[in-house]
């Protein structure tokens, strides 16, 4: 069974994010007044075929822990899309 997720990484609260930053100081620039506490971060999207719906959860777990974040300093939430036989 193939089975969809999308992994976002974030920085951690309280960590500068120097590209939230820059983007929320452009933004009245271009028009847009009134948007503050701007964060950039990642969104990766992977299919894992596994016909065990909860080891497929747990390697997409620890892949992001691992591989795709950063745990010292970024944190990370998982959602699962779509399943497709």
């Amino acid at each position: 069974m193939k089975t969809r997720y999308q992994v976002f990484v974030q920085l951690k609260e309280g960590l500068a994010d120097p590209q939230g930053k820059a983007l929320e100081d452009s933004l009245p620039t271009l028009g847009y007044e009134g948007v503050s506490a701007v964060r950039v971060g990642k969104h990766i999207e992977l299919t894992v075929e596994n016909d065990n719906p909860e080891a497929a959860r747990a390697m997409v777990e620890d892949l992001s822990k691992r591989v795709l974040s950063n745990p010292v300093i970024e944190v990370f939430w998982i959602v699962h899309t779509e399943t497709a036989e």
